[in-house]
């Protein structure tokens, strides 16, 4: 079966696919944030639907991402580290694939040979750093057109032009990233009328470094002072870091959102996704598009700065806690979707792949297996409807703190395991969003239960289980495990 673009109609919807880097669950207002100014993704969540129990397929970026282009979990893709990192501790290092292969299939892909224009705007990161990266750019994954899209996690020269990204020419000096991205973006849509677009809008910001305009910055630095933020020492020194290449470096978690240049980047970032929005609006497209925001892994609340903080969600990017992979997600769809709408059922990366497909009328592959479900019954009102259980692979040391993992959550119950001495954690997040209290000897049959299903998942996706590293006990002069 193939997709045939004879199945395009004048009723398909645009699909506007927001993706930002870093953004944590509780860095927009509208999901808890007092000190972070979101008017326009407030607007958003009113005019559609907030979720309040997505999450990321990884609590890193280029697993995660790779997720939403392919609709499989990392584990499977081979995808599981962030492209480019390398981390060893108590255990050893794994191998993992630095590349999204051809080989898979694409949403680009399928919705291009679906009738539908498509465009890459931001980035990528989902190449290898080798010669041969370019094989492996938007371009080469059913993308028309790619502006700013290329091997680089985060802009190595900075917010400000002249930014040197290879795919995208260097602006005024000055010009920041962020307003840039969103202008090449306002100009594809405003052409975009003779036939369905998908665009993956992918902003570089919140990633670090966090850099803004002055008169931003100096906004919330009167405002932290208005409010005795600036009086507050916002961290908490933790342990040291268990991998070699960060040991003799300790945690550092920030406890309350008080960083002005953080707030500044959200603000300019929230004003860029209402110009963006506005241009729909304008262009006369807003009522059939699809716009969904979205991030790619929890906020950075332990490490590198830690400009931001999460709670009530334990930890952050790079751990396999709540703060490491619970997201905002805004969906809008006028056809659709009623405003003020707000859904708690969990809900992951993987699922917008088939939703993607299932909202444009375009049938599946059969030969392309898929691990996402899709989730137009839920934005159609559907609260009877269950995605069934969610799964994480990351047997990788993070860059943040957190050790190699992974976890299940199935209803109500999470479990985490952790690879280095295999113990296992579980909570009830409907009582405990926190993660404080460790459930697995009070209801140890539902933790055999959730631990054989993720044992079963891992063994079914080939995941790759981290080993016991013998350089160990001479690094660190601690006992080796067993």
């Amino acid at each position: 079966m193939s997709l045939l673009s004879s199945q395009v109609s004048d009723s398909k919807p645009n699909i506007l696919f927001i993706l930002i880097d870093d953004l944590g669950w509780k860095d927009l207002a509208c999901y808890g944030s007092d000190f972070y100014e979101t008017p326009r993704l407030d607007q958003l969540a009113q005019e559609g639907m907030q979720f309040t129990n997505a999450y990321a397929s990884c609590p890193v970026c280029s697993p995660t991402r790779a997720s939403v282009m392919t609709g499989q979990y990392p584990a499977r893709l081979g995808v599981t580290q962030w492209l480019g990192g390398f981390s060893e501790g108590k255990l050893a290092h794994v191998p993992y694939i630095d590349h999204l292969s051809t080989d898979h299939l694409s949403v680009a892909a399928a919705l291009k040979q679906g009738g539908y224009k498509t465009w890459h705007v931001g980035k990528w990161h989902l190449s290898t750093h080798g010669e041969n990266k370019r094989d492996f750019y938007p371009e080469k994954h059913g993308f028309d057109l790619n502006i700013g899209g290329c091997d680089w996690g985060h802009p190595l020269n900075g917010y400000f032009s002249p930014y040197n990204i290879e795919t995208l020419e260097n602006g005024p000096e000055g010009e920041y990233l962020t307003d840039r991205i969103t202008d090449e973006a306002i100009n594809l849509i405003k052409k975009g009328k003779d036939a369905p677009w998908f665009m993956h809008l992918s902003h570089y910001a919140v990633h670090t470094p966090i850099e803004c305009h002055e008169e931003l910055i100096k906004k919330y630095q009167q405002k932290s002072k208005r409010l005795g933020l600036d009086k507050i020492y916002p961290f908490v020194q933790g342990e040291s870091f268990p991998c070699f290449h960060l040991k003799d470096k300790h945690v550092l978690r920030r406890v309350i959102q008080s960083d002005p240049v953080y707030a500044a980047m959200i603000e300019n970032l929230d004003w860029n996704i209402g110009r963006t929005l506005d241009a729909l609006e304008e262009s006369g497209q807003s009522e059939n598009t699809i716009v969904i925001f979205y991030s790619d892994n929890g906020g950075l609340a332990t490490a590198e700065g830690s400009p931001t903080c999460n709670a009530p969600l334990s930890e952050g990017k790079g751990w396999m806690y709540e703060g490491g992979t619970r997201e905002p997600l805004l969906v809008k769809w006028p056809k659709v979707i009623k405003p003020n709408q707000r859904c708690s059922e969990p809900v992951t990366s993987t699922d917008f792949f088939p939703l993607f497909l299932d909202a444009a009328k375009l049938p599946l592959l059969p030969e392309h297996h898929l691990d996402g479900v899709s989730i137009l019954p839920l934005l159609e009102g559907n609260t009877s409807f269950s995605r069934g259980p969610i799964f994480w692979h990351y047997p990788h040391y993070s860059n943040q703190g957190g050790s190699p993992g992974a976890s299940i959550r199935d209803g109500k119950w999470k479990l985490i395991k952790f690879f280095e001495d295999n113990h296992v954690e579980l909570y009830d997040l409907e009582e405990d969003i926190s993660e404080s209290k460790d459930l697995s000897l009070v209801h140890s049959a539902i933790c055999d239960e959730l631990h054989k299903k993720l044992c079963d998942w891992q063994y079914e996706v080939e995941a790759s289980i981290p080993r016991a590293n013998p350089g160990y006990e001479k690094e660190f002069g601690l006992l080796d495990i067993k």
